[in-house]
């Protein structure tokens, strides 16, 4: 007889950290896919799904751009070697999205939020940035407004079924 194989409780690929109210606050006009340069403490605990990116955001510095208040919880196990929780981190695009962002960020009201941190297919993670501008109260109602009737429709065409 086989033995029944313990499920790890490691992230291989998928989502580790999603920021919902990056949808709510911000008007999102473009998106992109972002590598990061990481620790190995950093990768082990984002693994174990200790992120949090809700109040992380992006700035250009002398031609490049990285991410701020980015949250990664410090690894229990580490040895000597441990890292900042709330460092500073590098963004590894290409020269056009780098340009076409700081062409972007110079307009006023421009943000660049975080949006989703996750392994893709080969195991490295990224992270998935938007270019948005904030939303007014205005236009935060009338998102709970639209959200609130899709739910009614929705649940209205489950009953008739």
């Amino acid at each position: 007889m086989a033995k029944d194989k313990k499920k790890s409780n490691l992230i291989s690929t998928g989502v580790v950290a999603n920021n919902r109210r990056a949808n709510f606050d911000y008007q999102i006009e473009e998106k992109f896919t972002a590598g990061l340069i990481l620790t190995g403490t950093e990768v082990k605990s984002l693994r174990l799904g200790h992120a949090n990116i809700n109040d992380a955001y992006g700035m250009e510095k002398d031609g490049e751009i990285f991410i701020l208040n980015m949250f990664i919880a410090e690894y229990t196990n580490k040895g000597y070697a441990s890292h900042e929780e709330k460092r500073t981190r590098k963004l590894l695009l290409n020269k056009r999205e780098i340009i076409n962002i700081t062409n972007a960020l110079a307009r006023k009201g421009a943000t660049l939020v975080a949006i989703k941190l996750f392994f893709d297919n080969h195991g490295r993670a990224k992270l998935e940035i938007g270019l948005g501008f904030g939303k007014k109260n205005y236009d935060k109602r009338e998102t709970i407004k639209n959200r609130d009737i899709d739910r009614k429709i929705r649940t209205q065409d489950f009953r008739r079924i």
